[in-house]
């Protein structure tokens, strides 16, 4: 599961970010000082954190630049109030990877957050970013490769960039629209199944001969790769 870290001292904006990432099934840990925020993110893992620059304690550029220090790669996002120029490129120039300015849209903010992720996740390298797992399935970015329990399973193109897709959302719900737009990168059609018929496709192959079920379909939602 994708854990994130959110320093935010606005208790109804952290509270927001914290049950909208949540029910897209992340792992989230929201810290309302800079000082509690700092010592976490330094302790434990996290994929990705978000930082108000206004915080009591320790600010958010403080944080950014102590965190580079010994991590150069977590992606980060600014997210504050200050809006202008000089705000902006101080936060990049600290290290930050992105910035957006309250108030914002929570669409927004999660589009921001995929993109990011997505970003990290292929400059990480062969070994963490592109060789993916998932139970006994490993996909291979690189190569094109999937095998399940050792056994190589023969996918078309199509196919590969949806197991692609779940693999790298593991235990998450996507709807069909998330789907098309990241596997098709078109908007949505409500009237075409296109979607149900590539996954069913893909269940055949990945599934068939298993006993264990992996892509699970949650009715009127979308799909979930879990166990």
């Amino acid at each position: 599961m994708i854990n994130i870290g959110i320093a935010e001292d606005d208790i109804k904006i952290a509270a927001l970010i914290k049950k909208g990432l949540e029910e897209l099934n992340y792992e989230v840990s929201v810290f309302s000082n800079g000082e509690d925020a700092l010592l976490a993110f330094q302790k434990n893992s996290f994929d990705l954190l978000i930082l108000d620059i206004m915080m009591p304690g320790i600010n958010g550029i403080e944080i950014c630049q102590r965190i580079r220090t010994i991590n150069k790669g977590i992606p980060i996002l600014m997210l504050t109030a200050m809006g202008s120029v000089d705000d902006k490129v101080l936060g990049l120039n600290t290290g930050a990877d992105d910035y957006l300015v309250k108030p914002f849209h929570f669409r927004e903010l999660l589009a921001r957050i995929e993109v990011l992720l997505r970003r990290h996740s292929k400059e990480a390298g062969p070994v963490s970013g592109q060789i993916l797992h998932f139970e006994d399935m490993t996909l291979n970015v690189y190569s094109k490769e999937v095998q399940r329990a050792g056994i190589p399973i023969e996918l078309t193109a199509k196919e590969f960039t949806l197991l692609e897709l779940f693999m790298r959302n593991p235990n998450r719900l996507l709807s069909r629209q998330y789907i098309a737009e990241n596997a098709w990168d078109i908007n949505f059609d409500t009237g075409t199944n296109v979607i149900d018929v590539y996954v069913n496709f893909l269940r055949k192959k990945i599934e068939k001969g298993f006993e264990k079920k992996l892509i699970h379909t949650r009715i009127n939602m979308g799909y979930i790769l879990k166990t």
